[in-house]
């Protein structure tokens, strides 16, 4: 399902705000993510344009309002995993079920392609019994998108006087080659 009439753009550092104030909640109020305080605006300017370097960092707007975002960002800080790429998307609270992290991810989807990367891999919270701060809905969603579970830490992350295990997902999205095509940088791209 399409959110109707919604824009996808590349996010701009002036969108820092706007982008901070989908993602409080989720730090103030879930276990979703492992962050515990929420980042004052330049540091969050700084992440957006740090990101924008190499990776996409994108948003979607409906009737001018940012509802929801997505970037990926280096999966490991090593050469040999150029081709992966980890994936990251919020929807603004009361957006969620709309689509619009379907819809963020499929144009993540279409500019790693173009940059060459090969694996998109998402770190997600999770805990086999739901509770008040974490449910298993970000599992559910990638596995609507095609990722595949590929490895579950135990009891990794604690907040809210709790422990929470982390599990990776995976998606493909393309071929791996004896001799891979050199990464191409976001910036690079535009």
């Amino acid at each position: 399902m399409l959110y109707k009439d919604m824009k996808i753009r590349t996010a701009r550092v002036s969108d820092a705000q706007e982008i901070l104030q989908i993602y409080a909640p989720y730090i103030r109020d879930t276990a979703i993510t492992f962050e515990y305080e929420v980042p004052a605006l330049s540091e969050f300017k700084k992440r957006i344009e740090n990101t924008l370097k190499k990776y996409p960092y994108i948003v979607a707007e409906k009737d001018g309002e940012i509802v929801g975002y997505a970037y990926t960002g280096v999966f490991k800080d090593r050469a040999a995993y150029d081709w992966a790429a980890e994936v990251s998307v919020y929807v603004k609270e009361d957006r969620r079920g709309l689509g619009i992290g379907s819809s963020l991810y499929a144009v993540l989807e279409e500019i790693s392609r173009a940059q060459h990367i090969l694996n998109l891999n998402a770190c997600i919270a999770y805990s086999d019994t739901e509770d008040a701060y974490l449910t298993k809905d970000s599992v559910k969603f990638h596995s609507r998108l095609g990722y595949a579970l590929v490895g579950k830490f135990h009891q990794c992350g604690y907040k809210f006087g709790r422990w929470y295990d982390m599990v990776w997902m995976e998606k493909t999205i393309g071929e791996h080659p004896a001799d891979p095509l050199p990464v191409i940088a976001f910036s690079d791209l535009r």
